[in-house]
């Protein structure tokens, strides 16, 4: 069995990132969305909680049979062994994420080299997507809805006190 990682902060999960997690549910036999606790990243600290994150990530999947999501708080590599996984996928957008990539690449290959990594290009109406992009539209109430799925809209409009009925 080909069971692959797609790991990732998703603070939120977007669409960019679902994307992503179908096409690679249809290469591989099981996929798990590994959402990582990072408590910072970039030094930025969260808005979700990763139980929030974990919480998201599963009802966005949810009509996905081969896919399930698990939290995890470790070296990425060592979470894949934990999890039996052969396959880390990765979603490219631009060369700045293939700069970034490779380097994590490159690491994770020489702690583990029996871990493969995949990348996805993300398609061009995902390729300036991201969770902080998603996050800052949604902080200054503008709109968001079509980035996201429906739950973590609602997740978003909460967090951000906003009015789901002027956000269309």
């Amino acid at each position: 069995m080909k069971r692959a990682l797609v790991p990732g902060t998703f603070d939120p999960i977007t669409e960019g990132h679902l994307d992503i997690v179908r096409r690679a549910a249809q290469i591989f036999d099981e996929v798990i969305i590994a959402v990582a606790a990072s408590p910072t990243k970039n030094g930025h600290g969260r808005l979700f909680t990763q139980e929030e994150r974990v919480a998201m990530a599963e009802v966005s999947v949810a009509d996905l049979a081969n896919v399930r999501v698990e939290p995890f708080d470790d070296l990425l590599v060592n979470f894949a062994r934990k999890m039996d996984a052969n396959v880390l996928v990765k979603g490219l957008r631009a060369i700045t994420d293939f700069e970034y990539e490779f380097q994590m690449t490159a690491m994770n290959y020489e702690i583990e080299p029996s871990i493969e990594t995949v990348f996805i290009m993300s398609p061009p109406n995902y390729m300036y997507l991201s969770s902080s992009i998603v996050r800052e539209i949604a902080s200054y109430g503008g709109p968001f809805k079509q980035f996201v799925s429906k739950p973590v809209f609602h997740a978003l409009c909460e967090k951000f006190s906003l009015d789901e009925d002027t956000q269309a």
